[in-house]
């Protein structure tokens, strides 16, 4: 069967731009729609202004400020103020501060089956539990995207997930995802997508299929996708938006390169233990573990099921004294219901605190545990100091879970209660959002810049020769959060680049800017799945701006990859050998930079100390000629004073 045969090949085939449809080949997409939030959508709209564009040209493009709401100073607030003028300068929709995570909202307002969505986050592949193509992607494709340019990506193999049965009492979507996680580990999507059916797919409602295709994101994966089926057009109709239903799905004896079966009656509760989404044990192995902080929410699991669920376990109860439980709803519009139907004061007087309906605690905005605390979270995310504490540990597992360890300031197996309280379906969702729509075409008004706003440098290009100085060496699977935090220390200067790059490596060594940008020029080296997580392409663009030309690894994360492609840097594929003998210290000498970029598979590379050694250019053509300009900017703009 061919490509154009499964359900996400569908969809492809539609937007196909440029190239074919061959697994390994890269391709260039037609956009419908774009994504971006404030803690990376700053950076995209200087990027877009730095293009010379004029106005947006997807579909519909949406600012969203969900990520850097708490305002300690005149950072944020000023960051918000530049997202909305500037949007409504170009023509993009703004949700504002408190309206909703970017997820939650999209999902709700303008997520539609068989469109194609390019989101500046890492978990935009939420929307594809709505039968919708959505990756996430650095803030340079996002921008050219908006400006009506293709998507280029490597077509990814596809992986099917064959659901069968139906999920048990106390057993929810979230247990479905980790469950994955465990079979897969972090390292199990890079290069594939996944595309879920089988029977067990009717058995769950969008917003279900929405934490699992969001969760994908932590297995690697290039996307995940379900049908667009009549449960999908139900949420539709619920939302007032039916109009936007297309049935969508695999073609009938569709062939995958793999497939996963998963048999939805046979899992159990689910907890992923400190430090990686993938350290998945069933809720019994840690039965017993005391805790003092629950956190309930995120783009994961926020909807108004999750949340009237735990509304409804906490009902005339108390949660233990020895814990706080902190709540944060995905949006407006599941605030709006749980207040209209008394669930908020349930909430409340169980004695959990409310907080602003936003990412939050989850990208490290307020909420730390205390030092040494164990915190049972029902987010995407446990990597070491994300929570804001450095040696918190952070369990991650579904709202049933969380919402009885509350109450028991322990983890217990839900399985052990009576019947879980039936959460009714609420016929119809409000339309409650503070969503602003873009004004007329040419009256947007003036763009308002704070002082925190800082513009984007153009790079040098690419130098034939460097004798780069081995800045540091990391271990496996580093996230972009150990390359650059989060948090609400380090989020506000998002748009303020020096200030920025001083909070490099911060968390693995404190020295490293300062020796990183005595040195420059510098090369990073690192293990397996380097820059693995977040979309942030700040953890490519602040290292540039220390000096750093290439970096080193065993293999890369697809998003950390074309971000370091898309900024100047060098990704340069060594085998494990030359890992284990090279040591922060040395000195790199590198010659024949541009022609190896321009035309071999190949780089020479030798370290004094150490001896030769070959480094891999694994590249397409296009990523050559990126590379060689210094940048994606560079090379948009030599094209664009070429046009002209």
């Amino acid at each position: 069967m061919a490509y154009s045969d499964h359900l996400l090949g569908q969809i492809l085939a539609k937007h196909l731009g440029d190239g074919s449809l061959h697994v390994g080949e890269e391709i260039g997409l037609r956009i419908d729609q774009t994504l971006t939030q404030d803690a990376t959508g700053t950076l995209v709209f200087l990027e877009f202004m730095a293009l010379g564009a004029d106005s947006i040209r997807t579909k519909a493009s949406i600012s969203y400020v969900d990520h850097n709401t708490l305002q300690t100073g005149c950072e944020n607030a000023d960051d918000h103020l530049f997202l909305q003028t500037a949007a409504a300068r170009y023509g993009a929709y703004f949700s504002r501060p408190g309206n909703g995570i970017c997820h939650q909202v999209h999902l709700e307002r303008f997520a539609c089956p068989g469109e194609t969505l390019l989101g500046s986050d890492s978990h935009t592949p939420t929307a594809g539990g709505m039968g919708m193509l959505a990756m996430g992607a650095g803030g340079m494709d996002v921008a050219l995207a908006m400006a009506g340019g293709l998507f280029y990506m490597s077509l990814p193999k596809v992986m099917f997930i064959h659901l069968t049965g139906s999920l048990p009492p106390w057993v929810g979507a979230k247990d479905v995802i980790l469950y994955i996680l465990g079979c897969l580990t972090v390292k199990g999507g890079l290069g594939w997508a996944l595309e879920y059916g089988g029977p067990g797919v009717k058995g769950l409602s969008v917003p279900e299929r929405a934490t699992i295709t969001n969760m994908g994101a932590e297995l690697g994966a290039w996307t995940s996708i379900f049908p667009s089926d009549e449960v999908t057009r139900a949420y539709l109709r619920q939302q007032k938006r039916e109009g936007d239903w297309v049935p969508l799905a695999a073609r009938e004896g569709s062939d995958y390169e793999k497939e996963l079966s998963v048999n939805l009656s046979d899992l159990v509760p689910l907890v992923a233990c400190p430090s990686s989404p993938d350290a998945v044990v069933p809720v019994t192995d840690l039965a017993g573990l005391k805790l003092n902080q629950v956190a309930i929410g995120s783009c994961t699991n926020s909807s108004y099921r999750d949340l009237m669920l735990v509304a409804r376990l906490l009902r005339g109860r108390k949660i233990h004294p020895e814990v706080s439980l902190v709540i944060a709803p995905g949006s407006k519009q599941v605030m709006t219901m749980l207040a209209r139907d008394g669930a908020l004061g349930d909430l409340i007087e169980a004695g959990a605190r409310i907080l602003e309906v936003a990412c939050g605690p989850c990208i490290g905005m307020g909420q730390a545990p205390p030092s040494g605390a164990v915190s049972l979270r029902t987010f995407n995310r446990n990597f070491p100091g994300r929570s804001g504490t450095q040696d918190a540990q952070v369990y991650l597992a579904g709202p049933e879970v969380a919402a009885l360890a509350a109450l028991k300031g322990r983890i217990e197996d839900p399985r052990e209660q009576d019947e879980p309280p039936h959460i009714p379906d609420p016929g119809s969702y409000p339309p409650s959002d503070s969503v602003v729509a873009p004004p007329p075409q040419g009256k947007g008004g003036t763009i308002r810049m704070g002082p925190n706003i800082k513009p984007l440098p153009l790079l040098d290009p690419l130098p034939d020769a460097l004798d780069p100085a081995l800045i540091i060496k990391v271990g496996h699977n580093i996230t972009t959060d150990d390359i650059l935090p989060g948090g609400a220390t380090v989020l506000p200067l998002r748009s303020n680049l020096p200030a920025l790059a001083s909070h490099v490596f911060k968390g693995h060594d404190p020295g490293f800017a300062e020796r990183a940008k005595a040195a420059s020029p510098g090369v990073i080296l690192g293990g397996e799945n380097y820059g693995q997580g977040s979309s942030r392409e700040h953890a490519a663009l602040a290292p540039v701006y220390l000096g750093i030309r290439a970096v080193l690894a065993l293999s890369f994360a697809r998003l950390h990859r074309a971000n370091l492609i898309n900024f100047g840097v060098v990704p340069i594929v060594i085998d494990q050998e030359v890992y284990e003998s090279l040591d922060a210290g040395d000195t790199l000498t590198l010659r024949n930079i541009r022609g190896a970029v321009a035309g071999s598979h190949e780089l020479p590379m030798a370290c004094p100390q150490k001896g030769h050694f070959m480094g891999k250019l694994l590249l397409s053509g296009r990523e050559r000629n990126v590379l060689l300009a210094g940048g994606r900017l560079n090379q948009m703009k030599e094209a664009l004073q070429g046009h002209d």
